[in-house]
């Protein structure tokens, strides 16, 4: 990638950048299903604000500028619901989404809780499943939301290994 790219957890301070790279990122998803009203686009700053302080988010900063995010959270039965994989745009295919979903999933199997990841995305969304199935993902179950978009559930065991070390 030849830049140096820090992966941390997000804090409070983050919570506007992220929200802006969130409505960058989803533009192309929108495009791609021709649905602008997706919840990515839509989400307050405070529901924002409360996904910080309720889950595990991370952030990878370039310098002071944060760059890709990801969040998880994970159930009473141990499943853990990875969330809005974010890369910014100039940076996208340089491996960092797989660098985030490898250190969301560490996170979340660290905290002890976590036996299973589970994630979605849209059946069109051919880079997004690509690089799950690369991590270890499979899918699961599909369910039809409207004529235009069917959300693909994919997930792996924690003990599954992962082509990416953290």
């Amino acid at each position: 990638m030849g830049m140096s790219v820090t992966i941390s957890a997000a804090t409070e301070a983050d919570a506007e950048q992220i929200l802006k790279l969130q409505y960058l990122c989803y533009q192309s998803e929108a495009q791609l299903y021709g649905d602008y009203s997706i919840e990515p686009l839509t989400q307050s700053l405070e529901s924002l604000r409360a996904e910080l302080s309720g889950g595990t988010v991370l952030v990878a900063r370039l310098g002071d500028e944060v760059v890709a995010s990801v969040r998880g959270t994970t159930d009473p039965d141990g499943t853990a619901h990875i969330g809005k994989l974010i890369v910014h745009p100039r940076l996208r295919r340089h491996g960092l989404g797989g660098r985030l979903l490898a250190a969301i999933e560490s996170r979340l199997a660290g905290e002890g809780a976590a036996r299973r990841f589970e994630l979605f995305t849209g059946h069109r969304s051919d880079h997004n499943l690509r690089l799950y199935r690369r991590h270890g993902y499979a899918p699961v179950t599909t369910r039809k939301v409207d004529e235009r978009l069917t959300l693909v559930t994919l997930a792996k065991d924690t003990g599954a290994p992962s082509l990416t070390a953290v």
